[in-house]
């Protein structure tokens, strides 16, 4: 158990808070960026593309739980990996989430500010991105359940419009249109197709990117042995479901490649049946904003508990794992995470890598982190349960051990995809990995806080 001198979140949130968050944190992901995956795979390899990460991130889910009841912790997959691996394996998962986490918002909010700009074309982008910034950070700050709820109610008006869409293009799908030169381009499979498969899996990622930080939330969840797995195992189910359906519907309206460069493919491929002036359409524009918003909302939660854990082991200074006294939020880590994000929202311009912008990089480095966490994470489940055999385990991962190493094995390809595919960004991303490591031995001597490895 934590020492009661450690700083500790108040448990307020239901079954259904959690799975609003887990589906939350994603689903902006199923508005855009997925569709860059068309023009590296085309619809036919891209959808080859999304059934293998759709499969990693299910028997992911399925075994990650294990670890999230069995050790229901603010700082998720590092908690697991400190517990399993020791002090460095705790940095290792804990800078590849934070990374994941903090560098995920600021790409978010810039979309956010450039739609805004879209409707009022005075407001400044970036200007907009800050606000989003104060705005949620504020609201997080103010209470874990306002927050939890605020989200719950964007998410499922997200997940309504998304079902609304297909709705609204059922009449203009044909499969034929999906099909259409639908291996990278070309009317039929080659090999030269297998390339554009594995250059789309960040894209592919995009779809589920982030559901495991509803793990960071478990600390604060009422009776998580029995919520969190349901609010995992629906929140997986229903991404999986949105992401096949947004994706094949959007992809059947008309020529694909219309869609696979641009971040906006909903609205296009329902103008596409409908026409400019449909209502529909502009419910959809609106509406819209409230899946990025889910998304920022959401990950705002999951980097302030991350960083809160991080300070309270000693990872990163103490004082970020203070508690807000009268509304029990960490609300210095929520202010630090936010003061990273709005720095990288105007060096958006400033700083370019591989002729591309600051953010753009930085969701590919975000996508990075998550793949070495979920690698960690499953490293984790493995190990515990060979050193750990006695610890309470109210989920037990699904197809122990074939499904948790088909996780292993999928992240593994995804991995190395990424890395051949993104090797610059990689090389930046190690050597972030080196400085933090070194900030770590100067602040703690490379010791982690024995409570929370016992949490």
């Amino acid at each position: 158990m934590m020492s009661n001198s450690q700083p500790t979140l108040a448990k307020s949130l239901t079954g259904l808070h959690l799975w609003g968050l887990a589906v939350g944190l994603v689903i902006s992901g199923e508005y855009f960026g997925w569709s860059y995956g068309w023009a590296a795979a085309g619809t036919l390899g891209f959808l080859i593309t999304t059934i293998l990460i759709a499969v990693m991130y299910t028997t992911f889910i399925f075994s990650f739980t294990e670890l999230t009841t069995a050790i229901p912790h603010a700082g998720g997959p590092f908690a697991y990996a400190l517990r399993a691996f020791g002090p460095l394996g705790g940095f290792v998962a804990g800078f590849a989430t934070l990374v994941e986490f903090v560098f995920a918002p600021p790409a978010i909010a810039l979309a956010i500010g450039a739609y805004l700009n879209v409707q009022f074309p005075g407001l400044d982008p970036k200007l907009a991105a800050v606000g989003a910034y104060i705005i949620f950070m504020a609201l997080n700050i103010v209470g874990v359940t306002i927050a939890a709820t605020f989200e719950l109610f964007i998410t499922i008006l997200a997940i309504i419009e998304l079902l609304v869409f297909m709705g609204v293009v059922l009449p203009g799908f044909s499969v034929a249109n999906f099909a259409a030169n639908g291996w990278a381009g070309a009317p039929e499979f080659s090999v030269g197709a297998i390339g554009g498969i594995f250059a789309a899996i960040p894209f592919a990622i995009w779809f589920f990117l982030a559901i495991e930080g509803a793990a960071m939330a478990a600390e604060e969840t009422k009776n998580p042995t029995r919520t969190v797995p349901i609010a995992y195992i629906a929140g997986i189910l229903t991404l999986v479901f949105l992401a096949f359906g947004t994706m094949i519907f959007a992809g059947g309206v008309g020529d694909w490649r219309m869609l696979s460069n641009i971040n906006d493919p909903l609205p296009q491929a329902m103008k596409a049946v409908v026409g400019e002036s449909s209502g529909w359409l502009h419910m959809l524009v609106w509406i819209g904003l409230f899946g990025l918003i889910a998304s920022f909302h959401g990950i705002i939660m999951g980097y302030s508990r991350q960083i809160f854990a991080l300070g309270r082991a000693g990872y990163l200074p103490e004082v970020l794992a203070k508690i807000h006294p009268k509304f029990r939020t960490p609300y210095l880590a929520i202010l630090a995470g936010g003061v990273v994000g709005i720095a990288a929202i105007f060096s958006d311009n400033l700083i370019q890598i591989g002729g591309l912008p600051l953010t753009a990089n930085i969701v590919t480095m975000s996508v990075f982190g998550a793949i070495i966490m979920y690698i960690v994470s499953m490293a984790s489940l493995f190990k515990l349960r060979r050193t750990e055999p006695e610890l309470a385990r109210p989920f037990k991962a699904w197809g122990y051990p074939v499904v948790p190493a088909i996780a292993l094995g999928l992240a593994l390809v995804a991995l190395a995809a990424m890395i051949y595919y993104n090797f610059l960004i990689f090389l930046i991303f190690l050597a972030m990995g080196v400085v933090a490591f070194g900030i770590w031995r100067l602040l703690s001597g490379g010791v982690a806080k024995e409570a929370a490895a016992s949490a």
